[in-house]
C-alpha cells in the first residue's frame, strides 16, 4: 500500500457523498422547521384575532342598551387594546356581532364573534328558577323535611330555597309508606 491510500481516501465515485447527504438532510430539516414555524404563526394570529373578536363582542354587548354607536365604540377600544381592528360591528337588541382582524407576520385572519344574554328555550331570557335535581327512581332516597324548606346542614337552619312538589308523581308511586328492609 502506498502512502495516502488509507481508508476512505480512495479516488472512487463515493468521494464527498457524505457531504452531499449532510447538506440535503440539513436543507430538508430547515424546510420542515420553516413550515412548522409558519403554521405556528398562522395559529397564533388566528388565536389573537379570535380573542380580540370575543372581547370586543362582549364589550359591545355590555353597552348594547346604550345604543349601537356607544356599543361599537367600546368594541373598537377593546380591539385596539388587543392589537386588532374591528372590521364590522352590528348591534341588534342586546346581541352584538363583531368581526375583528389582527395581523401577525404575513397573516391577517378575520374572526367573527357574537355576544349577548343567554337565550332560553323560547328564545328569550330564562325566567324560571333552576330545575331541581331528578328524584331517585328507586324510592330509596331519604325524604326531604316538611315545612316548605330544605334543611341546612349548618346548625339546622332552613335555607331560602323552597321545596316544590313534583308536577306529576312517577308511575306506580303512592302516598302510602312502603315497607323496606
Amino acid at each position: 500500500m502506498g502512502r495516502g491510500r488509507g481508508w476512505g481516501s480512495g479516488g472512487g465515485a463515493d468521494r464527498g457523498v457524505a457531504t452531499v447527504w449532510a447538506a440535503v438532510t440539513v436543507a430538508g430539516l430547515c424546510t420542515v422547521f420553516a413550515v412548522v414555524l409558519a403554521l405556528g404563526q398562522a395559529v397564533a394570529a388566528r388565536h389573537r384575532a379570535g380573542g380580540a373578536a370575543d372581547l370586543a363582542a362582549l364589550a359591545a354587548a355590555d353597552r348594547a342598551l346604550e345604543g349601537a354607536e356607544t356599543a361599537c365604540a367600546a368594541a373598537r377600544r377593546v380591539a385596539v387594546a388587543q392589537d386588532a381592528v374591528v372590521v364590522r360591528c352590528a348591534v341588534q337588541g342586546e346581541v352584538a356581532d363583531v368581526t375583528a382582524r389582527s395581523g401577525f407576520g404575513p397573516y391577517l385572519p378575520t374572526v367573527r364573534a357574537r355576544a349577548g344574554p343567554p337565550a332560553g328555550p323560547s328564545g328569550g331570557v330564562p325566567t324560571d328558577a333552576p330545575a331541581r335535581p331528578p328524584a331517585d327512581p328507586s324510592g330509596d332516597a331519604p325524604a326531604e323535611p316538611c315545612g316548605g324548606h330544605r334543611a341546612d346542614p349548618l346548625a339546622g337552619v332552613p335555607s331560602d330555597d323552597p321545596v316544590r312538589p313534583p308536577a306529576d308523581p312517577p308511575a306506580g308511586a303512592s302516598d302510602e309508606p312502603r315497607a323496606g328492609p
